[in-house]
Formats: C-alpha cells, structure tokens, sequence
C-alpha cells in the first residue's frame, strides 16, 4: 500500500525579516510519521500571484490525505487554529513581488466564505494536552495567508476525505527554542481524522 501523506506548508520570509517561523515548523516536521501519514512539508511562496498555482502544484505532487497550511502572524501568541477563510484580500503590507491589492476576491465567482474541515477542537486539546497553547480564531486576515486558506478550501470543496485547513504561529524569531510549539502541532496534526462534530465542511455550493 502506498505511503499516505499530509501536506504541511508554511510561507518564505516577508516583510524583511529574515526568517518566517510557520517556514521552519514545517520543515522541522518534514518526513515524521504523524497519525499515520508522513508530512511532506513544503514552503509556499508569499506572493499574491503564485501562491495558489504553487498550493495546487503540491496537492497534484502528493495526492494528499490531508493538507494543513501554517502561516506566521506576528500578532499571535498562541497556535491560532482557523475556522473560517474569507473571499477577499485587503493587503496592510505588499508581498513579496511589492504587489499590494485592496478589496479584491481570492477567487472571482467563488462564496464568500469557506470553512475548515479539520477537526480543530480535538486538535486543540491535543495540542493544549501537549503543553502549547491555543486558541481558536474566525480571522486569518486579508494578506496571503487568508488567500492560501480560501484556495485551499475551495480547491478541495468535492473532495471530502480530504481534511483541510490553516493554523497561525506566533512570529518567534531565528533563535527561539521551537520544541514546545512543535510538540503541540505534532499533537494536533497526529488528530487530523479525528471523529468530531465541527464546523460546515468547504463545500457551500
């Protein structure tokens, strides 16, 4: 039987730091045999124009059986376990190609809302469980990280065995000690097929 994968992305560094620590999450997990599939971990461009066409080269690449998006969000504290994406890009800062788009849709024609289909309180309280802290959030913003979550939902809206969604991590910087926040995403990750009554699955159409 063939290896099952999860798809584990995070983001390049933008807005001139040096480092985007959703980046070295990912690939610190990269290879680890969680819930029994192995993570094959990937980093996503932050750019406007390419961040989707790269999501959706990944998702033909691996066939996965799940995919979960990181994102770093300097306002954050806390693993941000995201609930909903939005269809709208309002961009605070340019990306990394110094595009900057206002009031615009992630994808013309598409709902204006779409839903995780992760099962992220079981996963937050395994991740609370391995000592990392938590919180669940029905905003993951207007920049790159909001469209990535949007297109990846909407991208796998008829594919309902495949579990998807987007978690936010604190910006910790080039030196931080990563091993609790990895503890608590092996956690969650390891409950990507848990049997919970969540949110309304991506498909709204």
């Amino acid at each position: 039987m063939p290896t099952r994968s999860l798809l584990l992305t995070g983001f390049e560094p933008f807005g001139g730091e040096a480092v985007n620590t959703s980046q070295q999450l990912a690939l610190a997990l990269d290879g680890e045999r969680l819930g029994g599939l192995v993570v094959a971990a990937a980093i996503l461009p932050c750019r406007f124009a390419s961040s989707l066409h790269a999501l959706d080269a990944l998702i033909q690449q691996h066939r996965p059986a799940c995919v979960v998006a990181l994102g770093q969000a300097a306002s954050r504290h806390v693993l941000s376990f995201e609930r909903v994406a939005i269809n709208w890009i309002d961009a605070r800062i340019p990306d990394n190609d110094g595009a900057q788009p206002v009031d615009l849709p992630v994808l013309a024609g598409a709902p204006p809302a779409r839903f995780t289909t992760l099962p992220i309180k079981a996963q937050m309280a395994a991740a609370k469980a391995a000592g990392a802290p938590v919180e669940m959030s029905l905003s993951a913003g207007s920049f790159v990280c909001n469209q990535v979550f949007f297109g990846l939902q909407h991208r796998l809206r008829r594919q309902p065995a495949v579990r998807s969604g987007f978690i936010h991590v604190p910006a910790l910087g080039e030196r931080a000690d990563l091993r609790p926040w990895l503890a608590g995403l092996r956690a969650a990750l390891s409950a990507w097929d848990a049997d919970e009554a969540h949110a309304p699955a991506g498909r709204t159409d």
